[in-house]
């Protein structure tokens, strides 16, 4: 088994390959993932219907609820690592490494028991309705019940990228990837279990990850990995991965809140198909917004680690070429999208009506991606050097402040329309408040560096 490398690189090595050697691996694994789930819909919708789509798209609320609570710690966890890990304090990155897996135990259970005994209350307010409460059903209790391996799969994934093995962290994923693309039509083709069997396959797939994972951090050879006496939880310790995990975790919940509310929305304007329609929508988004995340996550160990060492000229650097690569994919998704709606949308379902909403919200949707990447990069780069109030104001932002509103009132105005339009008015002035807190940080570090140069010249 291969040792993990020492982390000394990301305070020397060139800013424009570490963030491409650090951001393609999990881009990789990240766009595999996400194709995973659009070819997973692709079955569903061709074998079990329209209205097991719907279905799916009623299941993503409860879905981020998990993920917000694993993002809290697996985020904050991996934050504070790499902070630590320029400190050079050793000992208080392991011990960091201990208390994510301990976190992510307890809150994985807790939601598990939660959200089983509440479902179909949960899932009536997200939106189910008589025809789609029996999928919802099927799919969350399988889901659910592995709730607690999916947040240990995740939060140690995001420690062992940071520590050194961003490679690794791909492969992990790609595994859980492969084994989902084998098991999944296994499930519903040929064993017939239709939206159970996509869970089921979800699950076993991420488990099987899981074994490795644990595995690699068993290794003292490691850099970085379990140690007995970091299981123990610690108060400043968890107090920093939730502090710093908080914008991750109040951007899941508001996305939570979102979906519900446009699922209502969609349901009163438009039935369970505008339901579906949105699905569809959100899985193609989410595919481009993969690539971004990518990046973050690419972006994150280099500028924790410079922020720990006061490189403030290496932050600064690894913000700009990240936020070049992710405008990039943007543009390039906003015209993707545009010009092929339909023909995209036609791969989830041979339902005219489905196609056709479904192509149009796309197109309304991705209006204002070429200004997206730069306001999802800074949203991470502000989480990154441990600026968490600042983080999770730009995470709640876009959500709470700008499109819950819209979501609110445009549908009045335009009807289903401007439950679509909602999203590009509330990504341009989101977009805007990051810009001015943006350019007060820039000023900041500047400072910083000449402070620096003079001390040093003292």
């Amino acid at each position: 088994m291969s040792v993990g490398k020492s982390p000394a690189e990301l305070g020397q090595a060139d800013i424009r390959k570490l963030l491409i050697s650090y951001s393609i691996p999990t881009i990789v694994a990240l766009i595999a993932s996400s194709v995973y789930n659009i070819i997973d819909s692709v079955f569903i919708g061709h074998k079990v219907g329209a209205l097991a789509i719907a279905a799916m798209t009623i299941t993503l609320p409860l879905m981020n609820i998990a993920a917000a609570f694993g993002a809290m710690v697996g985020a904050g966890g991996s934050t504070l690592i790499t902070i630590k890990m320029g400190q050079k304090d050793d000992q208080g990155a392991a011990h960091v490494l201990g208390n994510i897996a301990v976190l992510n135990v307890i809150l994985g259970v807790f939601i598990m028991l939660v959200g089983l005994i509440f479902m179909k209350p949960i899932a009536i307010l997200f939106g189910a309705s008589a025809s789609t409460w029996p999928y919802v059903r099927d799919f969350m209790t399988v889901i659910l019940i592995g709730n607690v391996g999916t947040h240990l799969y995740f939060g140690l994934n995001n420690a062992m990228r940071s520590a050194g093995n961003p490679r690794k962290a791909m492969n992990m994923t790609l595994l859980t990837v492969l084994f989902n693309l084998i098991l999944a039509p296994i499930f519903i083709f040929v064993f017939e279990w239709g939206i159970r069997g996509a869970a089921l396959a979800t699950v076993l797939s991420q488990t099987v990850s899981l074994v490795l994972i644990v595995r690699h951090f068993l290794d003292s050879r490691q850099f970085l990995h379990f140690q007995r006496f970091a299981f123990r939880l610690r108060q400043s310790i968890v107090k920093g991965i939730l502090s710093i995990g908080i914008s991750p975790f109040l951007l899941n919940i508001c996305s939570c809140l979102v979906v519900i509310l446009i699922n209502r929305q969609l349901a009163s304007y438009g039935g369970d198909y505008a339901i579906g329609a949105y699905g569809n929508v959100n899985k193609i988004l989410m595919l481009f917004a993969m690539v971004v995340m990518g990046i973050n996550q690419g972006m994150q160990p280099i500028a924790g680690y410079n922020f720990g060492a006061k490189q403030y000229g290496r932050v600064t650097e690894v913000l700009k070429t990240a936020i070049f690569f992710a405008s990039s994919v943007m543009i390039t998704a906003f015209l993707v999208c545009e010009f092929f709606s339909h023909q995209i949308m036609m791969a989830f379902t041979s339902d005219e009506r489905m196609i056709a909403d479904s192509a149009f919200g796309l197109r309304i949707t991705v209006a204002t991606f070429p200004i997206v990447g730069f306001q999802m990069v800074t949203s991470t780069f502000f989480q990154s050097i441990g600026k968490a109030a600042w983080a999770a104001f730009l995470s709640t932002t876009r959500q709470m402040l700008f499109l819950i509103p819209m979501i609110l009132l445009l549908p009045h105005l335009l009807g289903q329309t401007g439950i679509w339009v909602s999203m590009p008015v509330a990504d341009t002035l989101s977009s805007i408040v990051t810009a001015i807190l943006l350019i007060y940080q820039f000023r900041k570090f500047k400072k910083m560096d000449e402070s620096s140069v003079f001390h040093s010249k003292s």
